[in-house]
């Protein structure tokens, strides 16, 4: 089982990554700026590696203050992200997925650690 470790930025919540203009869905700037750090980070770590075996994701959410926060609405923008730097092949891999609410930090961050599972 290999087992990947990495810290990114803290991302857009769903209320601000999408945007909705004459009936059509597009990710917003803001979105598109998260993106394009990610795939970044991705590239200066060599992790661009196209996982394709089922994948366990657990995450640490360092909120940038203390305000409420669902939780939830956090992963989509850095899971697409992965996918689109081509560290992971599709997000549909996620078998097991874990959110965990970590101390705040100014600004905030997401640690990530992505584990490969073994095939049944």
């Amino acid at each position: 089982m290999n087992q990947y470790r990495l810290v990114l930025p803290y991302p857009p919540t769903l209320n601000t990554y999408w945007r909705h203009t004459r009936g059509k869905n597009y990710i917003s700037q803001q979105g598109r700026r998260y993106r394009t750090e990610v795939m970044a980070l991705i590239a200066r770590e060599n992790l661009a590696l196209r996982l394709t075996s089922k994948l366990c994701v657990k995450v640490w959410v360092h909120v940038p203050d203390r305000r409420k926060r669902d939780l939830d609405n956090l992963l989509k923008a850095p899971l697409d992200a992965l996918v689109q730097a081509g560290m992971i092949a599709d997000d549909s891999l996620i078998d097991d997925l874990h959110i965990i609410r970590a101390e705040p930090m100014k600004g905030g961050k997401l640690e990530i650690r992505i584990t490969e599972r073994e095939a049944a």
